[in-house]
């Protein structure tokens, strides 16, 4: 039987270059999506799938994420002295959300990093792994399907979705192997940004989100004295390791899914403006908004 999943990692030592300066002082992680911040999303989509322990591996200047998951007492206070209940309600339910742990990252430069940091919490644990600075909207959420996917197929579940253009073999990796059915491959074979559509494995993206079974920590361990100077330690070393060695892995479309790269400027712009249409505060207003600026323009 699964092991019960209520554990997540979340990666956020990035420096976010692509938002400088922006980004100079504030975490990406914290960049607002109209007024919660985006890896708030991330942790929210957590805990309502049952995670209990969220380990964070920061860098040294991601301060503010830990700031903005513990209490604050002055602000608490003030609050509380202004009558503001709702907002009260809010600030001391975002410190509640689930037990944080924080990690400084330490070792080679590359995305799989991160989870051998974090291997002394998660143990012997299947974990989650959600990056801090992009999200998936989806109905059931992205964690629920691939805990779902976890429980059925017993093995690390990839979240993925279908390429939608060329540009996406540029950016993601990629999965191959033996379809299951429409949406689910049993993973043999694993590209890191193929670069185009012919020499991919399939276009099964692996977009956003993976659930790891701990055979994961030896495969990396192993993959780390191989490593060529410059090259990074990436998930994909890890993951075919385990394939290899004839250890399951799914790679699952996510369904009713919108996947938002508030990494990427013009992407993240995007969401800003979808959610700012859902916001029940000022949605109204905000579409009388985009409505005029788009009479003006055909004026």
């Amino acid at each position: 039987m699964a092991k019960k999943i209520t554990k997540a990692l979340i990666p956020a030592a990035g420096f976010g270059t692509r938002f400088l300066p922006q980004t100079k002082a504030m975490p990406k992680e914290m960049m607002p999506l109209v007024d919660k911040p985006i890896i708030q999303r991330v942790v929210e989509e957590l805990v309502t799938a049952g995670i209990e322990t969220i380990v964070i591996v920061t860098g040294w200047n991601k301060r503010s994420i830990e700031d903005h998951f513990d209490n604050n007492a002055e602000l608490e206070d003030k609050l509380e002295k202004m009558g503001k209940t709702d907002a009260l309600v809010m600030v001391r339910k975002i410190s509640d959300l689930a037990e944080f742990v924080y990690i400084r990252q330490k070792g080679p430069d590359g995305n799989a990093t991160p989870i051998l940091n974090a291997k002394h919490i998660m143990r012997d644990d299947p974990f989650l792994v959600f990056w801090g600075d992009d999200f998936v909207d989806a109905t059931p959420s992205r964690a629920k399907q691939m805990i779902e996917a976890y429980e059925k197929y017993d093995s690390t579940i990839l979240g993925s979705m279908k390429a939608r253009n060329d540009e996406d073999y540029k950016k993601y990796g990629f999965a191959g192997g033996e379809e299951v059915n429409g949406h689910v491959i049993k993973v043999q074979k694993i590209i890191e940004k193929p670069g185009s559509r012919e020499i991919s494995p399939s276009d099964m993206a692996i977009v956003s989100g993976y659930l790891y079974t701990p055979d994961i920590y030896e495969h990396l361990e192993k993959a780390i004295p191989n490593l060529k100077e410059g090259e990074e330690l990436v998930y994909t070393l890890g993951l075919q390791g385990m394939i290899d060695d004839g250890i399951s892995v799914h790679a699952v479309e996510l369904q009713n899914a919108i996947f938002r790269d508030t990494g990427n400027k013009f992407e993240y712009m995007k969401t800003v403006v979808d959610l700012a249409l859902e916001h029940p505060e000022i949605n109204g207003e905000f579409r009388e908004y985009l409505k005029s600026l788009m009479n003006e323009s055909q004026s």
